[in-house]
């Protein structure tokens, strides 16, 4: 396993030993020099203006504003957007945006795209499994235990990742204000996780940047569609992105921007659409070429032109998939995709998708305990929600058509800007937002008790009273999980919080009140005190832990406990001699030993 390499210092050498297209022999092989090296240790307190990134799943924003009003910064090759991909080139160069794009198709397998679904997230997770199953590029295990991904003989987190994309637009941005950007206000789905707002943060600190605040992308489109208008509705915003759907529900009263509820699927975007289309263009090759066709080889290419098709189909009923030299079959002419695809043939394939979004909508709906006629404006926002398709769905649902009064690529970043300008007047943006996911702890048995139930306001703190379980325990344990299931194995593990060291004393002596503390950004603390005012300690979240291994100290510690519990009932109820007893401590104590590990406690 690679070291993962410093803030702002390239990958060290001796990473891999695997071959990859983009090797070189390691006596020859420079350090490869990444985008982070470009940043510069800041000293001092960050200064100057705050800028807003939306940092997406396909594509990622960056605005600014401007004698008041909000503006997109272009990238290089005078685009809106910057491509969120990061590509290690035959040359041994990593390039990031329009020119890793360009990579895709050449080089997938060192190419990384949609990493958003990757970052905070653990390796061992069912979700890192899923993506393992859909992306080329190499999907590795990092030296925290987090997902990272391998590129040549490197390995990289999925914070560094994130973070090239964000100097991308740092830099754009200082090119654009001429002056050097060291501040800003960074979007996040509204249903993302603890461990992912705080990576988001990681990535911004390894760009450069101070993160002034992490804000909801559902949210940030709400101040875009509401900033300066004073308005008093009631939004529903419906995000559906590249790699990610939110549904915000918000209360907009002036400067006022109140979270009602949020839902979303952090699994449901364009590129879920993409992958329908482009299935049933793999089921037409390969009845054209044989079932034996290894139709894998020309993956990139197929979902490349069913995103084209996609797009084409928005605007017109019909479109030609034309895919020449897609392969060469053995003793067989050149084989070029060429078939007409349908605008209901397309929405046939994705239906299930747009009403898997719907089913959100009902959801926020239900738990916020309104109706559809309570609400005034649906906002659309992300690429996808331009398809007609989800139009047409929810003029059905509400009986009028959704309000296309933002733009649905910039409507995030702009909000995001706006709220970053807000930051430094005396009567800003004020936002009230909601936990979008329950927090709660482990409980033996594999059982999950919710702390903070989801659509808490915030920020939020509640507290839960533990007791030490065992004699002279020097330290608590507390698996931390988010999610909506009753056993741990349905919820996302976000780590174990340490508490310690504890006083000495018997079993239950020691008494701690939990205090689970969420702040305006959906950020978690956990800081423990004891009952008798004794002392405080706050938690280190340690996420090198995996669930199973939680699963197995838990279970473990049962077994220890029942043991322990069986043996001193043993003992008590044997009437022997005294010279008997040593034999029953002697077995107590190599018992608890042989459990421990040969460990004294």
């Amino acid at each position: 396993m690679a070291d993962v390499p410093k803030p702002g210092q390239s990958p060290g050498s001796a990473a891999a030993t695997a071959a990859s297209p983009t090797a070189q022999p390691d006596a020859a092989r420079a350090p490869l020099k990444t985008p982070l090296s470009r940043v510069k240790p800041r000293t001092g307190a960050p200064t100057g203006p705050i800028i807003g990134i939306d940092l997406g799943t396909t594509n990622s924003c960056v605005a600014a504003v401007r004698g008041g009003k909000p503006f997109v910064i272009r990238s290089r090759e005078g685009h809106n957007t910057i491509p969120s991909i990061v590509s290690l080139t035959a040359k041994h160069q990593l390039v990031v945006g329009h020119p890793a794009k360009a990579q895709l198709v050449l080089n997938p397998k060192q190419t990384v795209f949609g990493a958003k679904r990757l970052v905070g997230r653990p390796y061992v997770s069912d979700v890192v499994g899923l993506v393992k199953e859909h992306f080329l590029y190499e999907i590795v295990e990092g030296a925290d235990g987090e997902a990272a991904v391998k590129l040549g003989h490197d390995v990289f987190t999925l914070q560094q990742l994130s973070a090239m994309i964000l100097v991308e637009a740092r830099e754009l941005a200082s090119q654009e204000l001429g002056v050097e950007v060291q501040r800003a206000v960074i979007t996040v789905p509204a249903y993302y996780n603890e461990h992912q707002r705080q990576a988001v943060r990681q990535a911004g600190a390894l760009a450069g940047l101070h993160v002034e605040r992490i804000i909801n992308e559902p949210t940030a489109a709400a101040i875009a569609f509401g900033y300066g208008r004073q308005l008093e509705k009631t939004v529903l915003v419906y995000d559906l992105g590249g790699g990610t759907f939110d549904v915000s529900l918000l209360q907009l009263s002036d400067k006022v921007y109140e979270v009602i509820g949020t839902a979303g699927d952090t699994f449901l975007g364009g590129v879920d659409f993409d992958k329908a289309i482009a299935d049933h263009l793999a089921t037409i090759v390969q009845e054209k070429l044989g079932p034996d066709f290894p139709v894998h080889t020309v993956r990139e290419r197929l979902v490349e032109a069913a995103e084209v098709a996609k797009r084409a189909l928005s605007e017109q009923q019909e479109a030609r998939v034309h895919v020449p030299w897609l392969a060469q079959p053995p003793g067989q002419p050149p084989f070029e995709l060429d078939v007409k695809l349908t605008r209901p043939q397309v929405e046939d394939l994705v239906s299930g998708l747009v009403n898997r979004t719907m089913e959100v909508c009902m959801e926020v709906l239900k738990t916020a305990g309104k109706t559809p006629a309570d609400i005034h404006e649906v906002i659309l926002v992300g690429g996808q929600s331009r398809m007609p398709m989800v139009h047409d769905t929810i003029e059905s649902w509400l009986f009028r058509a959704p309000n296309s009064a933002v733009h649905p690529d910039e409507a995030v970043a702009l909000g995001a800007a706006l709220f970053a300008h807000s930051l430094g007047l005396e009567e800003g943006v004020t936002l009230i937002d909601v936990l979008p996911m329950s927090i709660g702890v482990g409980l033996p048995g594999g059982r999950y008790k919710r702390i903070i139930e989801r659509n808490t306001k915030l920020p939020h703190a509640r507290t839960y009273g533990i007791a030490t379980v065992r004699d002279d325990q020097e330290e608590l344990e507390i698996s931390i999980y988010q999610g909506e299931g009753e056993l741990t194995d349905d919820v996302e593990y976000l780590g174990t919080a340490k508490l310690g060291p504890l006083p000495r004393g018997p079993k239950g002596a020691v008494t701690l009140a939990v205090e689970f503390a969420l702040s305006s950004e959906c950020l978690l603390t956990v800081t423990a005190r004891d009952a008798k005012g004794r002392f405080e300690v706050k938690s280190v979240f340690s996420t090198r832990d995996t669930p199973e291994v939680v699963k197995a100290r838990v279970a473990r510690a049962e077994r220890i406990a029942a043991a322990v519990k069986a043996a001193k009932t043993a003992a008590a109820n044997k009437q022997t001699s005294a010279t008997a007893a040593p034999a029953g401590g002697g077995f107590l104590s190599r018992l608890i030993g042989r459990m421990f590990g040969g460990r004294k406690k």
